[in-house]
């Protein structure tokens, strides 16, 4: 991986996102990038294999949702895969505390291995499955409960109530606009309200929406 290069693409991408970045965070998110790819070799963790277009793809796309996580002081990623959003998410914010949760072993053997390369403290993977019933699952209720394109809006909506700590949020990482009635998901699930924003990727100016439910 041409490193120099790689670092100039993230950080233009983040100044285009509008995003401020820890002193550091670049190049600590272009190692966990690296091992991404490598394990990938042994490893379904991502489709994507050209560290250029995964820069974006993973790494931007994941950080897209920053403003949406906030100052979340706890975050829950389920199906966190081979680590997105949450692992880029907590490198911008090292301060929060981080649960990535998967029912695939291997893919949980990538991310504790990412975890400790990167000296990520706070930061710890389990190999479960999220249905519903935190306490039996081991899972600590969080300020912020997010998937990215692990689950369909509705389904999602619902489970994910089930993980929020009081006053906190579950976000949807999404591709295409949802043709629900947010506001009557949110209710149904047991939010107060919800709201949607929609934005492009840096350089390919592909549309994503995010989804919150408060």
């Amino acid at each position: 991986m041409d490193n120099v290069a790689l670092q100039q693409r993230l950080e233009e991408g983040a100044r285009e996102l509008g995003l401020e970045l820890p002193p550091g965070a670049p190049a600590k998110l272009l190692r966990y990038l690296e091992e991404l790819l490598r394990w990938n070799a042994k490893v379904n963790l991502t489709a994507i294999r050209e560290p250029e277009e995964a820069v974006e793809l993973h790494l931007l796309d994941s950080l897209a949702v920053l403003p949406e996580v906030g100052g979340a002081r706890s975050l829950l990623d389920v199906g966190a895969g081979g680590g997105l959003p949450g692992i880029p998410l907590k490198i911008a914010r090292p301060q929060m505390e981080l649960v990535l949760v998967d029912a695939v072993a291997k893919k949980v053997g990538f991310l504790k291995a990412a975890v400790a390369l990167l000296g990520l403290a706070g930061a710890k993977a389990i190999h479960g499955r999220a249905e519903g019933a935190p306490e039996r699952e081991g899972l600590a209720r969080a300020e912020a409960v997010i998937c990215r394109a692990f689950l369909e809006l509705e389904p999602w909506a619902l489970l994910s109530r089930r993980y929020v700590a009081p006053g906190g949020r579950a976000i949807a990482m999404l591709g295409k606009a949802p043709a629900v009635d947010l506001q009557a998901l949110a209710a149904r699930a047991g939010f107060s309200s919800a709201k949607l924003r929609t934005y492009a990727l840096p350089f390919s100016k592909a549309e994503r929406h995010v989804a919150v439910f408060e």
